[in-house]
């Protein structure tokens, strides 16, 4: 046998078994891409050889089998999956094939929606009334699951209107919302229960429930996209007509779907999507392109496991599968210890990523993750990559525990845990030259005390040459130390003293936040900064009196009292003043105390300030401004592109503000000028 014929075997076996793991055991064992990867493998040998072609290829079906315990239905046409585009080239590709059949040039009208991360499912109406739900199964055949999509407030048990078919199949996607997802795995951790990996595969796992009265407690929506097939009554012209008409019938549709035209429409709204992603309620892993008029779509016809007039074009995947190569632990300004992966470089969430965290020791010990292990890296946005899960059946044999460090990798100082803390620390203090680097990082941050021009590179390149060893010593340093620097011209360094001397004017709070005290973060520096007023009374606060302020517990009291009994940081505070940094008395103003006891959150995009700034102006007025939205939430500022935490507001019924009415309530404050 060829060595191209076992490839061709291996690659039906590996995706059947995968696609049984993930379509009737609900599980996720390799990510989407990788299963992408190894389909278009399989199909390019076919291409090559179509004479080894067998039904028994994935390739000639769509994935799935009736699991046990549901009874299974035939689908009176079948339900087929789409064919997969991962670029612009492929899409530009699609859009020729469809006018070279066409055989017109002009530009083609394509009706456009999110592709839903959810579970394909068929819903029978006759005279109106739902009598069947069924699950897309293996195209042909599916599982009836009516008792449980009866349960799913999204779907209308009985149309509205009178305009219906006699019979009637819709398609669809159930799905979770990525807010009842994360409601749902909170509880399930209190519970000490099993938690679901993604949306999807709760959503699966839902509605495989042989108890629908389970089912029912699911957060699942449903969104419905097509007809399978009608008789008894008319159908509109056009995917986007039929859209209206399902919205009229009570059916739940994608209010992100639009209408374009050739392919500078369909790649501005790829464009558009692919900026809001993680913005929006649920998860989507792409855009499904139709062409719009049915009468065109029949002309167009199907292949063997999809129409000819449609594609789903895939997002950069947001999990792909590498291999861990080391662990390597950095050194933060507080002493902690977080593990950094060094991963074999993968292209995830449209980056190559190389690195990605573990947390603490905790988290590896919750994954079990080994050097040598294949691992899922999972990249959303900007958010910092993360190890997310291990493939354990690929484990190799030489696979190594990672083992906790005693001393610090950077000064050697002895590596404690303490008690209640998932954290190690290295206990060198202002001695390790790691803490004292990200100490000056953080001094000099734009939220402390904003030293313009004074970054990353800066500070190693003053640490390498010995010029700073502390804070204080910025606002000591001159022209000629810096002019031998990389890098650093004359300009360059009247530039930067002239930030640094700027700097020295700041506020009580932003001193109090740069000084970098632990679990001090910017809300509670403002807090102490207004209860104290003053920099000597904090320094002789007793854990007792710091109880008394706004958002500090005990933790954040022990810290900051620890932190004023050290000498050499009431040395240094001393230093930083007489050098020259200054501030306003702290007055508390009736304004200051306008949102106090309130908390406020702002998400989306704020066009005529950035989201720091409608944040200052809050805290300014006396406000908590939290990161996400709960029931002892406030108030919700929302500008474009808010997702789920405007949902979830609207979903607990807490006010919401636009941007209007947003800086039309600061200017009332005095606090905005158009």
């Amino acid at each position: 046998m060829s060595v191209v014929r076992t490839q061709y075997l291996e690659l039906i076996e590996q995706l059947s078994r995968y696609d049984y793991e993930y379509y009737v055991l609900n599980e996720s064992t390799v990510p989407d891409a990788e299963y992408d990867r190894l389909m278009l493998a399989l199909t390019a040998i076919e291409l090559d050889h179509p004479d080894w072609i067998t039904p028994s290829s994935p390739s000639q079906r769509v994935a799935g089998q009736a699991a046990e315990g549901f009874v299974t239905v035939a689908h009176r046409v079948p339900m087929l999956s789409l064919d997969n585009a991962f670029s612009g080239e492929d899409l530009a590709a699609f859009v020729k094939r469809l006018q070279d059949r066409l055989n017109n040039p002009a530009s083609i009208e394509f009706a456009c929606e999110p592709k839903l991360d959810g579970i394909a499912v068929s819903l029978l109406y006759e005279q109106g009334q739902l009598v069947r739900g069924a699950t897309r199964g293996d195209g042909s055949t599916g599982e009836d699951i009516t008792s449980n999509v009866r349960t799913i407030r999204s779907i209308p048990l009985q149309l509205q209107g009178d305009d219906w078919p006699q019979e009637l199949e819709v398609r669809g996607e159930i799905y979770m919302p990525k807010a009842g997802f994360e409601r749902m795995n909170r509880l399930a951790l209190a519970r000490d229960e099993k938690v679901f990996v993604n949306p999807r595969n709760a959503a699966s796992g839902s509605l495989r429930q042989l108890d629908s009265k389970l089912t029912a407690l699911r957060p699942l929506e449903m969104c419905c996209y097509s007809v399978g097939y009608s008789a008894g009554g008319e159908l509109p012209a056009t995917q986007s007509e039929l859209m209206a008409q399902f919205g009229r019938w009570g059916l739940n549709i994608n209010a992100e779907q639009a209408v374009v035209q050739g392919i500078e429409g369909i790649e501005a709204y790829y464009q558009q999507l692919e900026t809001r992603r993680d913005s929006l309620a649920y998860e989507i892993d792409g855009i499904v392109y139709k062409v719009n008029n049915f009468a065109l779509q029949n002309r167009l016809g199907f292949v063997s496991r999809a129409p000819r007039w449609a594609i789903a074009r895939k997002f950069p995947a947001q999990e792909e599968m590498t291999r861990l190569l080391a662990v390597e632990f950095q050194v933060g300004r507080t002493g902690a210890l977080t593990p950094v992966a060094r991963l074999e470089p993968v292209f995830v969430g449209g980056v190559t990523v190389s690195n990605a965290t573990l947390h603490n020791m905790d988290e590896i010990e919750r994954l079990d993750v080994r050097i040598g292990d294949r691992v899922i890296v999972h990249r959303a946005g900007d958010v910092i990559p993360k190890v997310a899960r291990v493939v354990v059946a690929d484990r190799p044999a030489t696979a190594e525990r990672i083992e906790v460090p005693a001393v610090c990798p950077e000064c050697a100082s002895k590596v404690e845990r303490i008690e209640g803390e998932s954290v190690m620390r290295c206990t060198g203090g202002i001695f390790c030259s790691a803490q004292r680097r990200e100490a000056l990082k953080h001094f000099v941050s734009r939220k402390a005390l904003d030293i313009d021009g004074c970054g990353e590179k800066i500070i190693d390149a003053l640490l390498s040459a010995n010029l700073i060893h502390s804070a204080s010593a910025l606002f000591e340093l001159q022209p000629a130390q810096l002019i031998g620097l990389e890098r650093m011209g004359n300009k360059s360094v009247e530039k930067l003293l002239a930030a640094i001397e700027q700097s020295k004017h700041t506020s009580l709070a932003r001193f109090l936040f740069a000084l970098g005290i632990r679990e001090v973060g910017e809300t509670t520096a403002r807090n102490l900064a207004r209860y104290f007023a003053t920099m000597d009374k904090l320094m002789a606060a007793t854990e007792e009196q710091l109880l008394e302020v706004e958002d500090v517990g005990p933790k954040v009291a022990a810290h900051v009292v620890s932190y004023f009994s050290e000498p050499q940081n009431r040395v240094e505070v001393a230093r930083l003043i007489a050098l020259g940094v200054h501030w306003d008395d702290e007055v508390v103003s009736e304004q200051a105390l306008l949102l106090s006891g309130q908390t406020w959150v702002v998400t989306g995009k704020i066009d005529q300030m950035s989201r720091d700034e409608a944040k200052d102006y809050l805290l300014r007025l006396g406000a908590k401004v939290a990161g996400s939205v709960s029931a002892k939430t406030t108030q919700v500022v929302a500008g474009p592109g808010a997702g789920s935490k405007l949902n979830k507001a609207t979903e607990l019924n807490i006010p919401v503000m636009d941007e209007a009415d947003f800086i039309r309530w600061l200017t009332d404050q005095g606090l905005w000028q158009a």
